[in-house]
């Protein structure tokens, strides 16, 4: 493909994603007092000022990054080593244990949010981040387990068999010697966890109650109350909730890639 060619197809894919985005960070910084207008005749940042100051919107968003980053960082933990017995350790039931990690992932949110409260209840979770940590990475295991069954048996069976070769255990291999290159991988489940962790609203809602607790979707969700603050403020809000995932998505941008691509050639 020539690269005009490349760039006429670019193009109108990437405003289609972009534009909305642009749209709302443009409304972010509209005065309030000329939001009738078709556009603003200046731009400022007061809209953003407010957002931090009202609705506990910081406070929501160092909840949503450490429930994130709990909820991938539990979730991987669990599926790389899973992962692993089952691409190359020949496990017995393989097939029907990423079959049943799939039928679970299927069950919808709302059939599992009130036996998830009574668990919680009962283990006197209710309320707290590790409370919605657990249930997060639960969800999210069949997808991480998937996608990281495909990264290992995508990796040269050769690593494997050279390090049994060299004296390695199978754990020593998976962690000093697969783990490693499948890094990309990792990466990119991590983030696909870290993302719906941080978007995630049904459970946030439901298992938590304080304020102080709220992520970032029950922040927006709740922003101002019966629409007290103006449209701008909330737009505000959101397009400060939305710069952490846009930071952790541009960090781990060439592993995510590299993980999107890897055993697409083979040799």
């Amino acid at each position: 493909m020539s690269p005009r060619a490349a760039w006429t197809v670019a193009v109108p894919y990437l405003a289609f994603f972009l534009l909305p985005l642009g749209w709302l960070a443009l409304t972010s910084l509209w005065p309030d007092a000329e939001l009738a207008r078709a556009l603003p005749s200046h731009l400022t940042l007061e809209n953003h000022a407010a957002a931090l100051a009202g609705g506990g919107l910081a406070r929501a968003v160092v909840n949503s990054l450490l429930v994130s980053g709990a909820t991938a960082a539990l979730a991987l933990a669990l599926a790389a080593p899973a992962a692993f017995a089952i691409a190359r350790l020949g496990v017995r039931g393989g097939r029907a244990l990423l079959a049943a990690a799939l039928a679970v992932s299927m069950f919808p949110p709302i059939a599992t949010a009130a036996p998830l409260y009574v668990a919680l209840r009962a283990a006197r979770l209710l309320d707290t981040l590790p409370g919605l940590v657990l249930p997060y990475a639960s969800f999210s295991l069949p997808l991480a387990l998937w996608l990281l069954t495909g990264t290992f048996r995508a990796l040269p069976a050769e690593l494997y068999r050279a390090a049994r070769v060299d004296g390695c255990t199978p754990l020593g291999a998976f962690r000093r010697v697969l783990l490693p290159v499948a890094a990309p991988g990792i990466a990119t489940a991590g983030l696909l966890v870290f993302v719906f962790a941080w978007n995630e609203l049904l459970y946030a809602v439901t298992f938590l109650t304080s304020p102080a607790r709220r992520t970032v979707p029950v922040a927006l969700a709740l922003f101002g109350g019966e629409f007290r603050d103006p449209i701008v403020v909330l737009a505000a809000a959101s397009t400060l909730a939305t710069i952490p995932v846009v930071a952790v998505a541009v960090l781990f941008q060439r592993r995510v890639v590299s993980g999107l691509t890897a055993g697409a050639v083979k040799g």
